[in-house]
């Protein structure tokens, strides 16, 4: 063996057993089980104060009051959470997860293929179960995600996963919901003139040249999914085949309001569902997205502002002033380590001038909606997977959030994750040193 593989090898294999968390996927649920007086928020904006739940073979079968009804519990497992908070699972949109691990390490990063044009690509088969990720992310109540690729022009297809699972068709809640295009923006100023700078015009026309190209692709990719049998299979084509059905949408990452305009217009020109990932600057467009019905995907909202002029804080209230508007917006952050910080951009959000049922929304039922799998989870209703979390306090503040128990599909899952083992194992080591 090449003795550099065997260094990388053998580097890796130190960094997999160093602190591991050997957690295995949890089993079936075996019996009816209920959930009494929680403080339930449902995912539609509703808030049960003495709440019941009840879930059997995965599913829920009941959810209510529990001060209006009265039940029979001999035949139950039953878990008494007096004060505390009933969520629906979180769901992380627009993620790497599981397709990367050590970013200093090549070889475990499988996010981005090679060219720009990459519509066959499938994140799920190189979703990684054994990532020691996942299980940090639960620990916070993040229990699905959607497992997206990156780089190029058109990245590939995403697949919605949850996160307790042996491998990633048992991981698989909705296979190829959509295909992920970075949108060419338009360049918006003069180039400094550096050395390697390109100058305006060439950037106007790459950028042209780009838009051109997608809108090649798309004649031919719609023209292949009309003809009953091709003659000659195009794996590329084949693959953009049930965006022109609706059976997937676009996701298109933009930030200018003119990028998102043209954005929109070339996937209507197609019949294409499409959703925008980013919109920094959608609320300068709100009548066009309503009107046009375009879900936002809002990026990291502790950021600062993309242009000098901006309001400082217009990150915090921008998905605010688009959900109070009425468009359907969702909640996002960066990166894969990132994503267990979901909750609290949720919770940015509501503090920033939108409901906080309402911002719960953006990480639940709303996001639910966007992928396609709404039918199932999203929100806690009766015939709808048993997918939610048991919480000690405001999981949507990072001060009080405490999750305590967790259920995917009706599964108790296992909360011990890599960061509370290297909590325990360090906090020992200075109790010790201490005697």
């Amino acid at each position: 063996m090449n003795r550099y593989l065997l260094t990388l090898l053998i580097s890796v294999y130190g960094l997999n057993s160093l602190g591991q968390a050997n957690i295995s996927p949890a089993k079936a649920q075996q019996k009816r089980t209920v959930v009494m007086g929680a403080k339930l928020h449902d995912g539609n904006g509703k808030v049960i104060n003495n709440s019941y739940l009840i879930f059997e073979k995965g599913k829920i079968t009941g959810v209510g009051d529990a001060t209006l009804v009265r039940m029979n519990l001999n035949d139950a497992d039953v878990i008494y959470a007096n004060d505390k908070h009933i969520y629906p699972g979180f769901i992380a949109p627009v993620t790497n997860l599981g397709l990367s691990e050590f970013e200093s390490v090549k070889a475990t990063l499988d996010f981005s293929e090679i060219g720009s044009i990459n519509t066959h690509i499938r994140s799920i088969i190189a979703y990684n179960t054994d990532s020691k990720v996942p299980a940090t992310l639960r620990s916070n109540g993040i229990l699905m995600a959607q497992i997206t690729p990156q780089g190029g022009v058109i990245s590939g297809s995403s697949s919605v996963v949850q996160l307790d699972a042996w491998n990633w068709e048992d991981a698989a809640i909705r296979l190829d919901d959509a295909q992920h295009l970075n949108w060419p923006a338009t360049p918006r100023f003069r180039t400094s003139g550096g050395r390697n700078a390109m100058p305006a015009d060439a950037l106007k026309e790459r950028t042209e040249a780009q838009i051109n190209e997608l809108d090649q692709l798309f004649t031919e990719a719609k023209a292949y999914a009309e003809t009953d049998q091709p003659s000659v299979t195009n794996a590329r084509l084949a693959a953009m085949k049930h965006l022109f059905d609706g059976r997937q949408k676009l996701f298109i990452t933009v930030n200018a309001q003119k990028d998102m305009i043209a954005a929109i217009n070339f996937a209507k020109k197609y019949s294409v569902s499409p959703v925008i990932v980013g919109g920094d600057e959608a609320y300068q467009i709100i009548p066009f997205l309503k009107l046009n019905n375009v879900p936002i995907v809002v990026r990291q909202p502790h950021a600062l502002p993309n242009n000098n002029d901006d309001d400082v804080n217009m990150p915090y209230k921008n998905a605010g002033l688009l959900a109070n508007a009425g468009i359907t917006v969702v909640v996002s952050i960066e990166g894969y380590w990132q994503q267990r910080n979901l909750p609290f951009m949720a919770g940015t959000v509501a503090a920033w001038g939108l409901d906080k049922e309402k911002a719960l929304q953006t990480i639940t039922l709303n996001t639910a909606k966007v992928l396609g799998i709404d039918q199932s989870t999203g929100s806690l209703e009766a015939g709808k997977d048993a997918t939610f979390f048991i919480s000690a306090g405001d999981a949507l503040d990072m001060k009080s959030n405490l999750v305590e128990r967790a259920f995917i599909q009706g599964r108790d899952i296992n909360l011990d994750n890599l960061h509370k083992q290297l909590d325990k194992k360090f906090s020992e080591k200075y109790k010790a040193g201490q005697k």
